[in-house]
């Protein structure tokens, strides 16, 4: 796979203290933006600054449907073009199940130009045997489909084991990822407590219930969680709900261009930093840098 070796704009100077990164075309290391209403020029300015960082564009909630069709497709074919993914909300689809119109959306979200589906029960409540049948659908319509876990409101919270099982089913069906709901917030909800802090036990008990962590996709609206994360797991975890605003301070914290994470490099042990690959936690692969 194919890494970032050193600046764009410094090429040859100098080397991302990170080491690791992995360029697109990637499987793992995916940032989601979430698009709250960017119009076309403020879209095509996102992109030419940032595409190569981008894996995902979401247009949040349904936000899609006060788009005109015209506009919509420009803005979905402008988004491929770039090479990212483009998916209307999944709260949007949650609509259109609950109005019993699921294969009608599909059919429109292809021909309005979107790639990608989000299947998701976050607000209704929906029946393992239509979750699931939702997710086949959206994978045999040529849908990559990203599931969510996880609801929205705190008072509805599922049990870890209840999770577990979705995620598994999820990925058993086609999921190409699935999405742990930290919403736009980042506070109270699944691994986040009410201060946007991560929960110990409720990221590993996710973590426990798949061979791989990188089919997961963390909602991390906030810087601290964002950098949390990439200690946790490396610079190529999955992370979404980025302010696009936040792409390139984003990937800052996932070379070591930002205080934080730069420390991190500074303060492995020698003994690893002379390691191609060292372990900041049991089980997690950490790039080191060379020469400290």
């Amino acid at each position: 796979m194919k890494q970032f070796q050193n600046f764009k704009a410094w090429k040859e100077i100098l080397d991302f203290p990170l080491k690791g990164r992995q360029a697109k075309p990637r499987d793992k290391g995916l940032s989601m933006i979430i698009d709250k209403g960017m119009g076309i020029t403020e879209t095509r300015e996102l992109l030419e600054l940032a595409a190569d960082y981008i894996d995902f564009i979401k247009l949040g909630f349904g936000t899609s449907a006060f788009y005109s069709p015209k506009l919509l497709r420009e803005k979905t074919e402008l988004v491929r073009s770039c090479g990212v993914d483009i998916f209307p909300g999944g709260t949007f689809l949650e609509v259109a199940v609950l109005q019993g119109k699921l294969e009608r959306f599909l059919g429109i979200a292809g021909e309005l130009g979107f790639n990608c589906i989000e299947v998701s029960d976050g607000t209704i409540d929906m029946p393992v045997q239509d979750r699931a049948r939702a997710i086949k659908l959206a994978c045999r319509a040529g849908f990559k489909v990203l599931s969510e876990v996880g609801k929205k409101d705190p008072r509805d919270s599922k049990s870890s084991s209840i999770i577990k099982d979705q995620i598994a089913r999820d990925l058993d069906c086609g999921a190409f990822k699935v999405i742990v709901e930290g919403r736009e917030s980042g506070q109270g909800v699944v691994i986040y407590d009410a201060q946007g802090e991560i929960k110990e036990k409720a990221i590993t008990d996710l973590v426990e219930a798949v061979e791989d962590v990188n089919v997961l996709l963390w909602e991390a609206p906030l810087k601290k969680q964002q950098q949390e994360l990439i200690m946790r797991f490396g610079p190529n975890v999955n992370l979404g709900n980025i302010q696009p605003g936040e792409v390139l301070a984003l990937e800052a914290l996932r070379v070591g261009l930002r205080g934080d994470t730069l420390r991190m490099c500074i303060e492995l042990p020698s003994s690893l930093a002379k390691k191609e690959r060292g372990v900041l936690y049991p089980g997690q692969e950490i790039a080191t840098v060379e020469g400290i």
